[in-house]
Parts: C-alpha cells; sequence; structure tokens
C-alpha cells in the first residue's frame, strides 16, 4: 500500500481554525476519518457515488487512531479500494494509507453477461465448480480501476487441498485480471532422511490427519509420488510424525526427501543470492514428480506442467536421478525460460544446459551439505559405481562427447555437449587455472578438446555467478550464441563492476582461453 506523509499538515489545519479536541470514542473516530477521507480527496482518491464501510479501527497508547475502511462505488465492491487513515489523539489527520492508484472512471454497464464470465473462469481453472452468481465489481489492485466479475469457484487442488478460488473476469473483455485462492496452509518444521543427502530439516504443511511433503514458505513447492507411472498426477507424499524417509531406497519417502530438499535449496539458492522469488520470479512454487515409470534413467523440466520429474534409475547403472546438482539444473532450466528463454537447439541450446550445469553446480556448492559437497562435476551422485560424472566443467572433453572449445559447428552438438564451451567458461572465469587441475585453454586450431596452457587467475564463483544471472536475464534473448554469451557476459560485468574492471577484463580472457574472442 502507498504510505502518503503529510509532513505540514498540522500546520495547515490549525491555519483553518480546525478543533483540537481529543477523540472522544470510536464512533466519534471513524467520523473523524470519513470527513478526513471527503476533505482529502487527493490523498483518499474520494469521488462521487463512493462509501466507506468500517472493517477495524486501532488506537495506540498515545491516543492516534488508525481506522480501516472498504471501499464501495456506486454500490459495487471495490476490490483494492480499501485504505486506512490515521489520525492524531486530537483527530487531526497524519496521513492515509491506501491501495487504490488512480481515480474510479468506469462504464455504466458490463457489455460481457454473468454466465459467461463463470464460464471462462471455469476454463481457467479445470477440475473445479461454480460457486453461485458471479459478482459484478470494481477491481482496483494496483492498476486502473476496471469493471469486473468476482466467479468463486471451488474444488480440490491437484496435490487434494480444499480450493475455494476467486477468478476475476473484466466485464468488458472478458480477460481474466486477477486469481487467488481463500485456502492458506500452514508451515510445520519436520526433518528427513534422503539417500543423497542425508538428514535434513524440511518445512511441511499441517494436514488434518498429518502432514504432507508441501513447503508453504517456499511458494507451495511440493512432492509427489507417481508410483512408477508416466501418467497421472501422482499422489503427494504424506506422513503422521513428520518425519520424512529413512535413507534406504526401500523407503519410497527417501526419494521425496532428497527432491523437496533439493527443491527448497534451489529456491533459497535464486532468492538469497540473486533475489528472485521461485522460478517465475513471483513467489509460486513449482513441484517434483518421483518414482517417475520403470527403470527411467533420467530426469527432465516441464514447463507445462512447471515441474521437475526425475526416474529412480535402473538399479544397476545409475541411482535416483533426484541429486541436489540434478535439482538445480532442471529448476534453472524454468528460470531460463521465463527469461531468455533461450531456444533448445544450436548454440542457444548449448548455453541452455550450459546455464543449468552453472547454477545446479552453484546450488551444489551453496547448500555445504556435507553428504554431497560442491563440486565442478554434473551428476557425479547418480553412478552406482564412483569415479563418474554425467559432465565436467573443468574438463568436458573428458566424457568423450563434449566441447572444450568454440569452433564454427559446435552448434552442430548435441546441445547437453555444446554446453561445454559455456560450462568450460564458466570455470576458468571462477577458477582460473590452477595447480593440479586438468583445466587447459584452448589455442588456434582446438575444436573439441583444449591442448593450449595459457593462464588465468579466477575472480572467485560468487561474483562469477552474479555475472552469469545479470547476462541470462538482462542481456541474452532466445536465439544468443557464444559470441552473443560473450557480449552479454561483458556488459553484465562492466554494470557489476564496472567498464574496464579487473572483473570485466576476466571474462574477456576466459572468453578467449574457450576459443571465442
Amino acid at each position: 500500500m502507498k504510505h502518503l506523509h503529510l509532513h505540514a499538515l498540522t500546520l495547515a489545519l490549525a491555519a483553518l481554525g480546525m478543533a483540537q479536541t481529543a477523540v472522544a470514542a470510536p464512533a466519534d473516530a471513524a467520523a473523524q476519518a470519513r470527513s478526513h477521507i471527503a476533505a482529502y480527496p487527493g490523498l483518499s482518491l474520494h469521488g462521487e457515488g463512493q462509501a466507506y464501510g468500517i472493517r477495524d479501527l486501532l488506537m495506540d497508547a498515545d491516543g492516534s487512531t488508525h481506522t480501516r475502511f472498504d471501499r464501495s462505488y456506486r454500490g459495487l465492491r471495490v476490490i483494492g479500494g480499501d485504505l486506512v487513515v490515521h489520525a492524531d489523539r486530537q483527530g487531526q489527520l497524519k496521513s492515509m494509507s491506501r491501495t487504490l492508484q488512480h481515480a474510479i472512471q468506469l462504464p455504466a454497464t458490463a457489455s460481457l453477461k454473468a454466465p459467461d464470465a463463470t464460464a471462462s473462469a471455469l476454463a481457467q481453472h479445470p477440475g473445479l465448480a461454480a460457486e453461485g452468481r458471479p459478482e459484478l465489481v470494481v477491481y482496483a489492485r494496483g492498476q486502473a480501476p476496471a469493471l469486473a466479475y468476482e466467479v468463486r469457484l471451488s474444488g480440490q487442488r491437484a496435490d487434494g487441498t480444499p480450493s475455494e478460488m476467486h477468478v476475476i473476469v473484466d466485464a468488458i473483455s472478458g480477460v481474466r485480471l486477477d486469481a487467488w485462492d481463500d485456502i492458506h496452509t500452514g508451515a510445520a518444521n519436520g526433518s528427513g532422511r534422503g539417500f543423497f543427502n542425508g538428514t535434513v530439516a524440511l518445512v511441511t504443511n499441517t494436514t488434518s490427519s498429518g502432514y504432507e511433503l508441501k513447503d508453504p514458505s517456499r511458494g507451495g513447492q511440493y512432492t509427489v509420488d507417481m508410483g512408477n507411472k508416466q501418467g497421472g498426477r501422482g499422489s503427494i507424499f504424506t506422513d503422521a510424525d513428520n518425519s520424512w524417509g529413512d535413507g534406504s531406497l526401500a523407503n519410497r519417502q527417501t526419494v521425496g526427501v532428497d527432491a523437496q530438499y533439493g527443491t527448497a535449496v534451489t529456491w533459497d539458492y535464486f532468492k538469497n543470492v540473486h533475489g528472485r522469488s521461485g522460478i517465475a520470479n513471483d513467489g509460486k512454487g513449482a513441484y517434483n514428480r518421483v518414482h517417475y515409470g520403470r527403470n527411467y534413467n533420467n530426469a527432465f523440466w516441464s514447463d507445462s506442467c512447471f515441474c521437475m520429474t526425475y526416474g529412480d534409475g535402473d538399479g544397476s547403472t545409475f541411482n535416483p536421478f533426484d541429486s541436489l546438482d540434478v535439482a538445480g539444473h532442471e529448476m534453472t532450466h524454468g528460470v531460463t525460460s521465463r527469461t531468455a528463454n533461450l531456444t533448445y537447439s544450436g548454440e542457444s541450446g548449448g548455453l541452455n544446459e550450459g546455464t543449468s550445469d552453472i547454477f545446479g553446480t552453484a546450488v551444489e556448492f551453496y547448500a555445504a551439505n556435507a553428504n554431497d559437497p560442491g563440486d565442478y562435476l554434473i551428476g557425479e551422485k547418480l553412478y552406482k559405481s564412483g569415479g563418474k560424472s554425467l559432465r565436467s566443467m573443468i574438463q568436458p572433453s573428458s566424457d568423450g562427447a563434449s566441447a572444450d572449445c568454440w569452433y564454427s559447428t559446435v552448434g552442430s552438438l548435441d546441445v547437453h555437449y555444446s554446453s561445454g564451451v559455456a560450462n568450460h567458461f564458466f570455470y576458468l572465469l571462477a577458477e582460473g587455472t590452477n595447480a593440479g587441475s586438468p583445466s587447459k585453454t584452448c589455442k588456434a586450431g582446438d575444436t573439441r578438446v583444449a591442448t593450449g596452457t595459457g593462464s588465468l587467475t579466477g575472480i572467485g564463483r560468487a561474483k562469477a555467478e552474479k555475472i552469469w544471472y545479470r547476462a541470462l536475464t538482462v542481456y541474452m534473448t532466445s536465439s544468443t550464441n557464444y559470441a552473443g554469451a560473450r557480449s552479454a557476459t561483458l556488459s553484465a560485468a562492466a554494470d557489476l563492476y564496472g567498464a574496464g574492471s579487473a572483473e570485466a577484463n576476466a571474462v574477456a580472457s576466459a572468453w578467449t582461453a574457450v576459443g571465442r574472442p
């Protein structure tokens, strides 16, 4: 809400000869507040046809009052019309707080019929049912007021939680303006024992019969058991004592613990390091699907379900696919889709995969989990036997397929292999070349495998992460290639640390070191 301070108002009112008597009773305070609303339309946005119903009145120890009103316009409820009148103990106006940002000016009648508003709301929220007739309202939350219908729907969410949905439909255009659910779940502190991550703290949701693996503190992120099917919605994990899994794969909750933990750590990483609230930066959580299919050796992100999906692995070569860096990797695909939206082919596809490897690695370091320490290997926990990984950022070509260096046809590789250029760049930018590391620089004529012996000094992982995130979210677009990524990261480094800074120079040097000068 806007808070509008009136520094000189007391003197102005005194000059007008207004009374200096103390408020005698709540009724007097409410009447006084209503008079302020009418007297100061520039602060209240009061206008013809508006009325105010008191919702709350608080009085401070010094006698100051805070009177909260709901607004109506020509008999219609104004959603977002609420305001609070703040007055001192003599009843003089101090300030007003309000949501409304623009004066109310509306067409006289609705073009859209009420049944059509209901149909529109139901189409956007399948599985719910309409509750009564839509109410014609004024919708004024953070934008120009609009004549609208509030359609109320009820039923169950996909995870079984009851739903009391409010859908706001423009009464002229039929466009959905807003929606929210009046069912608010409560957080509880639980613990789980995962296969990869050991014993970890979990925030879960209380239910009438116990707990569910859903985190109200992080946008409602939750985890479902797909029951080894590849279709359907799965079932959200529930538990009676809020202690989840036992570290063994015989317990189906164990894999769910790793997925939920990985989702929470990734949320915290993007929130605390980059100021991003959830994948779409809208405060809403994604969800995990575990035990997907049978012997499924993979994991994936889907925009259509806004979810991560993890297979159990085949049990002979592979473990389940929800290790910490893989969780961060998959959620980052969602971040990329909501920002640069790098097309998943050619060099932009390699950058898409490289971005997920970069931030999957960053999440692993951020977690500081002793059971899975941070490193520059991707998916090293997935193999039943040690010493292997899906990819290496230190020396991408060590897998026999990924590219250390940029070359003119690198975009023809599978995106998981062309990502090696981005991964190698990031490692060199963060860590440089150092004794004991097999990472090499590229030299003229190198294609997939780097053979150079150049020397670089890294700027540290924290700065490298900041530069890549800003480049992704500010400068990259859907068709950015490696030349564009070089330009984007140079611009990001200049923004963050200054043009010509040591950090910007290091970015240029690292791109040269991977063959993209």
